[in-house]
């Protein structure tokens, strides 16, 4: 029997590989005989970074970069070779903004920029970064001023009223020759009722009168940059973000637990597969629509038509029967709290009992 184990982080308890870890004893304690393979699992969100540099052996670097309000901040990526792994809520987040500070008039990608071109000079060519969680609504007016386009304007989301020209004479040709792969699960248009401002502006504290000048703005920076480019769903992705890779930097916005899982190369393992083990800290709606447990059945199941899927979580909120997931278990054995349950030793332990339990019943 071969078992393939990707499961998702446990927020808070446990991290991919740890959880992964976790199932492989499990398996190997219901037969040691057992092949298993384990793999990280990320959906290009929180912790895209940590998990595939770790599970691809991989080293995180940290870098001093101008963060979202124009101070000075340590971010983080992940090298692979000549892969850099990045969020870029790690220099531009919205959790980096106090509450009372939050106004996307006042902040910058600036700093993702600066880390992209750290990576560059650490002789990084390809580069997959998440873009969610995002403080801004500046369009990578910030990113790409960072990169060597000059706007002939500021760096912040307030910036975008003085955008005059676009200039690309002293952008890096080290940046022009790499490849960007953006981890884009929103489908939102540039502009207009579902654009960045009017559906994320608000939650980065912009009032209604600042989502529609901003949206102004930002359809007048797209018509100067792309005049003739088709829009696409996902240029509104983290205020504009996506819009400034695929029109600027030639980037693909791809969904995010798709990118993953092609970097991780998990497709040839599951072809001969037995048993799926997939996961996350709670399955319910939201796994089914395009989260990482998801996004590896289906790929296993259009693969290998006769492996079995089997996901754990700490919750099981819904029945998933007559999706690519066969079954879903609760790894809680019994009655406990949540702080209880997140504890790490715990957590780790349930992991185990119940998946060597579900193997027993396949062997």
């Amino acid at each position: 029997m071969k078992i393939i184990v990707a499961i998702d982080s446990f927020k808070g308890s446990l991290t991919s590989l740890e959880a992964g870890r976790a199932a492989e004893i499990g398996i190997k304690n219901a037969d040691e005989n057992i092949c298993v393979k384990v793999y990280p699992l990320a959906d290009g969100g929180e912790g895209t970074c940590r998990t595939l540099t770790d599970g691809l052996s991989g080293e995180i670097k940290t870098v001093e970069v101008i963060g979202p309000l124009g101070e000075k901040i340590s971010a983080e990526y992940g090298k692979i070779g000549d892969l850099a792994v990045m969020e870029m809520a790690s220099a531009a987040g919205l959790a980096l903004v106090p509450e009372n500070l939050r106004n996307p008039l006042n902040t910058t990608t600036f700093g993702v920029g600066e880390m992209i071109l750290r990576a560059v000079q650490d002789g990084c060519k390809n580069f997959i970064i998440g873009i969610g969680g995002s403080a801004t609504n500046d369009c990578g007016l910030g990113m790409l001023t960072a990169l060597g386009f000059d706007f002939g304007s500021g760096i912040f989301g307030r910036d975008l009223a003085y955008v005059k020209k676009i200039d690309a004479e002293k952008v890096p040709a080290e940046i022009r020759s790499c490849k960007f792969r953006i981890a884009c699960d929103v489908k939102n248009p540039l502009t207009g009722e579902n654009g960045c401002s009017a559906v994320y502006a608000p939650q980065k504290g912009a009032d209604s009168e600042t989502v529609k000048i901003m949206d102004g703005w930002i359809k007048n920076f797209a018509e100067l940059s792309a005049p003739e480019k088709i829009p696409v769903a996902g240029d509104g992705a983290a205020g504009g973000l996506g819009f400034a890779f695929r029109i600027f930097l030639n980037g693909e916005l791809v969904p995010g637990v798709n990118l993953i899982l092609d970097t991780l190369k998990i497709s040839e393992d599951l072809r001969d597969a037995d048993v799926l083990i997939t996961g996350e800290g709670k399955i319910d709606e939201q796994t089914l629509q395009g989260k990482a447990p998801a996004g590896v059945a289906k790929l296993a199941k259009s693969l290998n038509s006769k492996i079995k899927v089997v996901a754990i979580g700490g919750g099981v909120k819904k029945f998933i029967g007559g999706t690519e997931i066969d079954a879903a278990f609760s790894i809680l054995r019994e009655p406990m709290n949540l702080t209880a349950a997140m504890r790490k030793s715990t957590a780790l332990e349930n992991i185990s009992a119940t998946v060597e339990q579900i193997i027993r019943l396949m062997i």
